[in-house]
């Protein structure tokens, strides 16, 4: 049997301490972290694969029913467990997919019964999304507003320090998660480590040049973001290439026996 990873979301300091606290107790949880509104959850849940999440529905900013909207997209989606004081939600909570629905004050029998589903529900349900909708969204808070910036919608990423500023369609927006946290979560969602400094989409790549030994990659405009070119580290190039030219390139040729030479890829007149 699986160690939890939960979080528990609550703006109320007294219920999110005794949440907090019910929660370390059980025998199949291994750590619980916390978060005083979905904002920060969504922080943590960028950070790290995060099992379940015991969530308040009446919050400021996002509310947890919004915040369980949310989690449905991403890549690695925890089971939602709603825990509050109201009983009229109960139908727009399932609508969203929660696991369970606690009402306070929570009785030990209950939450047993909330980590117990949460426990049968199948890996892959918790730990990795649908591919099809699979869609990141990173929060990004800008003059008191929280801004949702879908990963599909970033061009590309620069480190500063311990924060990345996302380039996006709806504009730049600077959020406290280090660059190799992203480079690690979005691998495999088509983004390439060009430099210490920079992460980029690959489908906005349009051109690789070299002046003066240097490569710079060269990406197309993104929204708001305009066409830009930037430095590709020796380390990386190799790697940019690959993943830029030579593995699409490897997608168009024809399969082996069927006569394929160099002239198939390159035409010959």
């Amino acid at each position: 049997m699986r160690s939890l990873v939960v979080l528990a979301v609550d703006d109320e300091a007294p219920a999110l301490d005794e949440l907090v606290y019910l929660l370390d107790q059980h025998a199949d949880i291994g750590q619980v972290l916390r978060a005083g509104d979905a904002t920060s959850a969504l922080r943590e849940l960028n950070r790290r694969p995060i099992d379940a999440v015991f969530l308040d529905v009446n919050m400021p900013g996002l509310s947890g029913l919004e915040l369980a909207g949310v989690l449905a997209h991403y890549s690695y989606r925890p089971a939602v467990v709603f825990v509050t004081a109201h009983d009229d939600k109960a139908v727009e909570a399932f609508d969203v997919g929660a696991t369970d629905y606690l009402l306070k004050p929570i009785r030990q029998s209950r939450l047993d019964e909330a980590v117990r589903r949460v426990l049968a529900a199948p890996v892959e349900q918790s730990r990795t999304g649908d591919d099809s909708t699979d869609d990141d969204v990173i929060p990004a808070e800008l003059g008191g507003i929280t801004h949702l910036v879908p990963r599909d919608t970033i061009g590309w990423v620069e480190a500063e320090g311990d924060y990345a500023r996302l380039h996006s369609e709806s504009g730049a927006h600077l959020v406290r998660i280090p660059l190799s946290a992203l480079e690690s979560r979005w691998r495999e969602r088509g983004f390439q480590r060009i430099h210490r400094s920079y992460l980029v989409a690959l489908r906005m790549v349009v051109g690789l040049r070299t002046t003066d030994g240097a490569v710079l990659v060269r990406l197309r405009a993104n929204g708001a973001s305009p066409a830009i070119e930037l430095p590709v580290s020796r380390r990386q190039a190799r790697e940019l290439r690959d993943r830029v030219i030579r593995e699409p390139m490897r997608s168009l040729r024809p399969a082996e026996g069927k006569g394929a030479s160099a002239g198939d890829l390159v035409g010959d007149d």
